[in-house]
Formats: C-alpha cells, structure tokens, sequence
C-alpha cells in the first residue's frame, strides 16, 4: 500500500494547534541564504517548501523579499499560514495538495525546501516528490532534503507498516507526529541518482545522555542540484 499524506497532521497536530510554529529552522534560512542565485533581485527568487505546515519557514523568506509558495495537504496548517500573511502583509502563495503531484508549471522555482515533510510519507511517495521537485525546479535550481535517520530512537520504538514507514511510535523525539520513513545513507543516495548532483550530504546526530531518556536524534541534511540527463546545468 503506498502510504501519503498522514492524516493525524490534520486531525491530532495542527487541527488542535500543535506544531503551528513561528520562526524558521536554522538549517532553511543557512540553505536560502547560501543558495539563493547570485545577482538576482530578491523579488524575482522564486522558493517552494513542500509541507510547509505553518508557514514559519516561508514567513523568514517572504520578510527577507524573495517570492515564496508554500504546499501541505492539511488545510488547518494552510489556512493558518494564510492568515499570518494577511495579518502581516505579507506576499504569498499557499496551496492544498499532495507532495507527489504539484500543482505548478515546469522549471518555475530556483529553490525548493523539505524541512522533514517526505520523510512522513512512504518511501515510493517521497520518490514520487523528488521527481515532482525535479520538474517544477528550474535547471541549476537547489533542493534542500531534510530526512530522519535509521540510527535515531524512534525507529526502533513503532511498528513497522508497508511502504518502509514507522508507525505508533512510543520512544524518541518523535513521540505524537505520525508516521515516519527513516533513512539510511544508501537511500538518500538512491532519491538523487538520476538528474540530480548532490552538492552536501550532511548527518547530524544528537544524544541525550541524561537517564532515563538517554535518547539519539539522527537527521540527514541534503542539498542537490537540477541538472539534465547528461550532468550539465
């Protein structure tokens, strides 16, 4: 069974107001800032975060002028995001739809970001996203790829189900956020092997060395770049 968008972000998570965050991970305003094309006015940058929940990253980019477009399938996050743009006058683009068909035109967006959305989706559905970024991103465009790692505590704490997710997990960081597709180095090679150029593949881990947590956090980072079948931008 191909398993998409997790249902528990609408009913369990935003649709009772958790997770609405306000201000942007480190890791996206690093990836904005040190891939955004050079001597391009802001305005005309155009970003896409896939799953972009609340808005927070978006809001960053939209405050800094570059042009922004956010997709997630939960209308309470979309919804939201929307109205924290109109509040503060902020321009924006918010979409409800899935990762793996996007409702854009080919070669529109110079950069596009997943800060942790594909990896709450099965393993062929991320595939089916990572060929939906190629397509909207325009040639020499950057995508940043944000997954958890197969070391991490909570993907031996769940079940197991089809489609390489993890389910009901009761350990971990990742306690109350639904299902989980975890990735070894060997996977997140495979997303990109074909009309991509892996520019950074960083591993971050985090331990909690406190009792009785004792825990391990392990993300992947990736950043990669469009080129055409022959490996030229």
């Amino acid at each position: 069974m191909t398993v998409k968008f997790d249902p528990a972000w609408e009913h369990d998570i935003y649709g009772k107001k958790r997770h609405l965050n306000r201000y942007p991970f480190d890791a996206v305003v690093s990836f904005v800032f040190r891939n955004a094309p050079e001597n391009v006015p802001r305005e005309s940058v155009c970003i896409l975060e896939v799953g972009c929940g609340a808005g927070n990253n978006l809001w960053f980019a939209a405050k800094e002028g570059f042009r922004v477009t956010g997709i997630d399938a939960s209308v309470s996050a979309i919804e939201y995001a929307r109205n924290r743009f109109i509040e503060e006058k902020l321009e924006g683009e918010f979409h409800i739809g899935e990762f793996s068909i996007l409702p854009f035109l080919s070669s529109t967006f110079d950069l596009v970001i997943d800060r942790a959305a594909l990896t709450h989706t099965g393993r062929s559905v991320a595939e089916a996203a990572v060929a939906e970024i190629y397509r909207v991103l325009k040639p020499g465009g950057r995508f940043f790829f944000n997954a958890y790692g197969i070391r991490h505590t909570s993907c031996t704490a769940g079940q197991r189900r089809d489609d390489g997710v993890t389910c009901q997990i009761q350990r971990g960081t990742l306690v109350g956020v639904g299902q989980i597709c975890f990735y070894g180095l060997s996977d997140v090679k495979k997303l990109f092997c074909t009309g991509w150029r892996l520019l950074s593949v960083q591993y971050i881990e985090i331990k909690e060395t406190l009792l009785p947590e004792k825990t391990i956090h392990t993300e992947w980072r990736a950043i990669a770049e469009k080129v055409d079948a022959g490996g030229v931008v």
